[in-house]
C-alpha cells in the first residue's frame, strides 16, 4: 500500500521535543497522553504508513528517562464503558495496556482511579491490581471545580488525592479512553511535588487535530467526525493568533479551558502559566512526518465516510442520537462526499442474494471486500456462512490462486457444525466468521489448499469491507481480528430482536 508518512521522522522530531521540554520544566515533566498510547488505529487510517504503535516506540526510545501512570475514571469502571475498536471495556483495556507497557520494557509506576466514590466495581478492579502487585492511587473529584481557584488549589482539593512519588525525569500521563482524568492527575501531582519544594513542568502530547495543517484539511476533520458524539469542534487557537500573530489549530475543549488551566498553573507555581496558549502546551510533531498530502487528504475522507456508518448504525441500535449522524453528514457535505464514496459500498449493495435463508427471520446479505491491489471481492449470505465468512473465503482464495470450484472447508464439515448448532438450539445455523475460521484451521491440518489459503489471511489486514446488514458478535469479532476496516448499512441482519 502507499505510504504518506514518515514514522522515522516523526520519532526524531517528536523525542528532541519532549527531551526540550523536559529541560525546560527544571528536569521533571509530566506528559498528558491524549488519544490512544497503543493501536491508534484511527491515526492509521487517516496517515497512510502510520505505525498505529509509533508511540510506544517513542516511549521505548525513551524508556531509561520516562514511567507511565496510567488513569482510568471509576464511572467508566462503573458503567462497563466499552472501547469501540476493540470491543472491550475500559477497565480491560487498561489491563492490556499495562500487559504492553512490560512488552515494550516500560516502566509502570501505577494505575489511578479518578473521580473515585468508592463505587463497587471501581474497589474490586483495585483490588485485583494490587493483588496483581500494581500499585493503585485514589483521586477524589476535586471540591471547587471549575470556579474556585482557591479551593481547588488547597488541601480540600488537589491535596485529598494520594500522590504518586516519581522516580523518572519524564512521567507520561495516559488512560483508556476521553474523561479519563489525565489533566486533574497531571495538576494534582504538580500541586504536591510544589508543596515539597519539587519544581515540575506540564506539557500536553495530542495527536489530532493537527495544529500545523489548514483548518479545514480532511485530515483534522476526520478528527471531528472520530469525536462527533463528544461535540468536538475544530478552531484556530485565538489565545496563540494574539500572542504571536500566527495561525495555530486547536479544539473548542483545549480553548475554552486554557484560561482556567492558566490560573491553576499560576497558583501551583506562584508565578504566571508558562503557556500563552494551548497549542503552546502541546508537543504535537506529527504534521511533520506527512509525506504525502493529496494521499493523506484521500485517506482521512474516507475515514469521514467509515464514522458515518458507524455512527449510523450505534444511531439503530440506540447507541448515538440523531445529532451525531447529523454532523458527520455536514462535515460530508463539506467535502463532496456520500456514503458511495467509499468504493466498496456499491458493490456489496448490488450483489444481496435474490434467494431467501431457510430461516425466514434472517436476510439474505451481501459483502465486499477490497484487496490492497483494488481488486474487488464479492461475499453472499447464503443457508452455510454469513456473508463476511464468504467474502473473506473467497478473497484469501483470490490471494492464493485457488479456483473459484475449490472449496476451502468440506460440505462434510459445515454440516457437522450446523448438526451441532441444530442439536444445541443454537441458531442462525449458518456459520459465522468466528466460526468459518476455526472450520478453515482445522482443514488446513489435512487439506493444502485450506493451508495456502489461511497463510494469506495476514494480507487482509488494512484491507476494506462493507456489509449490506450489522455484523453478529461473531463476524464484528472476525474482522477485527483479521485487521479489516469494516463499515456496515444500518440494517440489522435478523428480524429476531435476540440473536447472537
Amino acid at each position: 500500500m502507499e505510504s504518506g508518512f514518515d514514522n522515522d521522522t516523526y520519532l526524531e522530531e517528536q523525542t528532541r521535543e519532549i527531551l526540550a521540554r523536559v529541560e525546560s520544566s527544571s528536569g521533571r515533566l509530566y506528559l498528558e497522553f491524549g488519544g490512544k498510547l497503543m493501536f491508534d488505529h484511527h491515526a492509521a487510517r487517516v496517515l497512510p504508513g502510520y505505525d498505529s504503535n509509533v508511540k510506544v516506540r517513542l516511549l521505548e526510545r525513551l524508556r531509561d528517562r520516562a514511567e507511565i501512570i496510567l488513569c482510568i475514571y471509576a464511572g467508566d469502571i462503573e458503567k462497563r464503558k466499552i472501547r469501540g475498536d476493540f470491543g472491550i471495556t475500559y477497565d480491560a483495556d487498561a489491563l492490556m495496556l499495562i500487559d504492553g507497557f512490560r512488552s515494550w520494557g516500560i516502566l509502570l509506576r501505577g494505575v489511578v482511579i479518578t473521580r473515585f466514590e468508592d463505587q463497587h466495581s471501581a474497589v474490586s478492579f483495585e483490588n485485583r491490581l494490587k493483588r496483581r502487585g500494581i500499585d493503585v492511587f485514589r483521586h477524589y473529584y476535586t471540591k471547587g471545580y471549575p470556579t474556585d481557584v482557591d479551593l481547588i488549589v488547597s488541601e480540600e482539593g488537589y491535596g485529598r488525592n494520594d500522590y504518586i512519588e516519581p522516580s523518572k525525569p519524564l512521567v507520561v500521563v495516559t488512560g483508556p479512553g476521553p474523561g479519563s482524568g489525565k489533566l486533574a492527575t497531571c495538576l494534582s501531582q504538580l500541586y504536591h511535588d510544589f508543596r515539597r519544594g519539587v519544581h515540575a513542568g506540564y506539557a500536553k502530547f495530542e495527536t489530532f487535530p493537527i495544529w500545523n495543517i489548514p483548518l479545514k484539511h480532511p485530515v483534522n476533520a476526520a478528527y471531528e467526525a472520530a469525536t462527533a458524539d463528544l461535540h468536538d469542534v475544530n478552531l484556530v487557537d485565538p489565545f496563540h493568533l494574539e500572542a504571536y500573530g500566527t495561525t495555530a489549530i486547536n479544539y473548542n475543549r483545549d480553548v475554552e479551558a486554557f484560561p482556567l488551566l492558566s490560573r491553576i498553573l499560576g497558583k501551583i507555581t506562584g508565578d504566571r502559566s508558562p503557556y500563552a496558549s494551548p497549542t503552546d502546551m502541546g508537543v504535537n510533531r506529527v504534521g511533520f512526518g506527512i509525506t504525502d498530502d493529496h494521499l493523506v487528504r484521500r485517506a482521512a475522507e474516507q475515514e469521514i465516510v467509515r464514522r458515518y456508518f458507524r455512527y449510523s448504525c450505534e444511531y439503530v441500535m440506540g447507541l448515538a442520537n440523531k445529532e451525531t449522524v447529523q454532523k458527520v453528514e455536514l462535515l460530508m457535505g463539506d467535502y463532496g462526499l456520500t456514503p458511495e464514496s467509499r468504493p466498496v459500498v456499491e458493490p456489496a449493495r448490488r450483489n444481496i442474494p435474490a434467494i431467501e435463508s431457510e430461516d425466514t427471520s434472517d436476510r439474505m446479505m451481501a459483502a465486499a471486500l477490497m484487496l490492497k491491489d483494488g481488486t474487488m471481492v464479492i461475499g453472499r449470505s447464503s443457508e452455510l456462512m454469513h456473508a463476511s465468512a464468504a467474502v473473506v473465503l473467497n478473497a484469501i482464495k483470490k490471494l492464493a490462486g485457488i479456483g473459484k470450484n475449490i472449496h476451502l472447508l468440506s460440505p462434510a464439515t459445515i454440516e457437522s457444525i450446523r448438526s451441532l448448532k441444530r442439536s444445541i438450539n443454537t441458531f442462525p445455523l449458518h456459520l459465522d466468521l468466528e466460526e468459518v475460521l476455526v472450520a478453515l484451521s482445522v482443514n488446513a491440518a489435512v487439506f493444502k489448499p485450506a493451508s495456502d489459503g489461511m497463510a494469506k489471511l495476514t494480507e487482509l489486514r488494512s484491507c476494506e469491507a462493507h456489509l449490506t446488514h450489522m455484523p453478529s458478535s461473531g463476524d464484528e469479532n472476525g474482522m477485527r481480528n483479521l485487521g479489516i476496516n469494516l463499515t456496515c448499512d444500518p440494517l440489522f441482519g435478523s428480524r429476531r430482536l435476540y440473536s447472537t
